[in-house]
């Protein structure tokens, strides 16, 4: 008899400027939430820091996309696991893929770890500057 395997779950941020990811299968596009690229203080600065990801998560733009993400996500992890698919890899992309992506893909991270799913984050671009190095 053969054990059902559990599905692994992959969360990654990163930057449309460096290229979207093509081993996905699902592509969130936040560029629509406000940048802290735009903010002086908080360019240098990655989504994982309290400061940057409040600036995205708390605007009514970040609330509204996380109450619609959260649950859709629930959802995706549900019907791939009851179709016994091996694998669900959602890619998270803003701009530089250092802020908005950052922010979003910590966020939804913290939320499966509240429901106990196992998964596993990375973030392709967080380290790359403003000039593509």
């Amino acid at each position: 008899m053969k054990s059902k395997e559990v599905l692994e779950v992959v969360l990654f941020s990163f930057g449309f400027k460096y290229g979207a990811p093509v081993d996905v299968n699902v592509i969130w596009d936040v560029r629509f939430l406000p940048n802290p690229y735009w903010v002086e203080e908080l360019r240098p600065k990655t989504g994982r820091v309290d400061k940057v990801a409040a600036y995205v998560l708390e605007s009514d733009e970040g609330r509204g996309f996380l109450s619609l993400l959260k649950p859709m996500t629930t959802f995706l992890i549900e019907q791939n696991s009851a179709a016994e698919k091996k694998n669900l890899h959602m890619g998270i992309g803003c701009t530089g893929g250092r802020h908005r992506s950052v922010a979003v893909t910590e966020a939804l991270s913290d939320f499966l770890e509240g429901l106990s799913i196992e998964h596993t984050i990375y973030h392709r671009d967080i380290e790359r500057d403003s000039r593509g190095k």
